[in-house]
């Protein structure tokens, strides 16, 4: 035994990494992980237990995540049938904006479609309406046209405030015309125009006496207009369908608010 222990203290002398200006080598590098013991460390005295109310803090915070969040990782049916919806009708807007731009495959007819559009725009309506009116000298006719002006104006203001609500951009990049920016109709949803075309529509099959050819002509009429505004960019087909549905809804709030004769008769010496 002491032959064995002086044998191993000559080779520790003998061991070159033993000496002082290679000690540094047989340290461990500093921030490097300590090796896992299999044994259980003790805590030592300055190892405090995490209070007892935090474990059931944190459970609580991730069971209650924000709603946002849960929507996220688990999607309604109602929010998929939606989103895909969507998609199908930017796809088919997409599809049959033929007249969006000069490249487009419709570009030559562009100019035609944009006048079928302009036949259901506001400001003719509203100008041929004042027009008519002032020509007029009968009661019943100057009844019928001041509701219509009246309709004409409540299709303005209501397309407008859903327009600011809403922020909808078309399916193409177009800027609105002078006569969109007169009558606040920059926004995609819902269409002025469809909604327009919709109201007029009903409000001359109700009140004027037309010949069948002519009551199809003037259905086909606010159709072509809805369908115009989707062949140049400027609504989504959603946006079209939503104007014909407000301009009917409104073709009925004027008929519940309808102005008598002696009421029109009173607004007109006023005017």
């Amino acid at each position: 035994m002491p032959a064995s222990q002086s044998r191993a203290r000559a080779r520790d002398r003998n061991n070159v990494l033993n000496r002082a200006e290679f000690l540094s080598l047989n340290q461990p590098p500093k921030g490097a992980p300590e090796p896992r013991s299999s044994g259980r460390k003790a805590p030592g005295p300055s190892a405090q237990p995490p209070p007892p109310g935090d474990g059931a803090r944190e459970r609580r915070q991730s069971q209650q995540l924000p709603e946002e969040d849960c929507m996220q990782l688990n999607p309604s049916f109602k929010g998929i049938a939606f989103n895909s919806l969507l998609a199908i009708d930017i796809c088919m807007s997409k599809r049959l904006g033929v007249c969006a731009g000069r490249a487009a495959s419709w570009a030559s007819a562009r100019s035609m479609v944009k006048l079928i559009g302009i036949t259901g725009h506001g400001i003719p309506w509203i100008g041929g309406t004042i027009l008519c009116l002032v020509k007029s000298s009968t009661l019943a006719g100057q009844e019928v046209l001041m509701n219509l002006l009246l309709a004409l104006l409540l299709d303005i203001m209501t397309v407008a405030g859903v327009q600011k609500l809403i922020k909808r951009r078309g399916p193409f990049e177009s800027s609105p015309s002078l006569l969109d920016y007169l009558t606040m109709d920059v926004y995609a949803f819902p269409a002025g125009h469809a909604s327009r075309a919709a109201m007029v529509s009903k409000f001359f099959l109700s009140h004027l006496v037309l010949a069948v050819p002519l009551r199809v002509l003037l259905v086909l009429w606010a159709f072509c207009v809805g369908l115009s505004r989707v062949m140049i960019g400027r609504h989504h087909i959603t946006d079209v369908i939503s104007g014909f549905i407000i301009g009917y809804f409104q073709f009925r709030l004027v008929e519940l608010v309808w102005m008598s004769s002696n009421t029109c008769q009173m607004l007109i010496s006023a005017w």
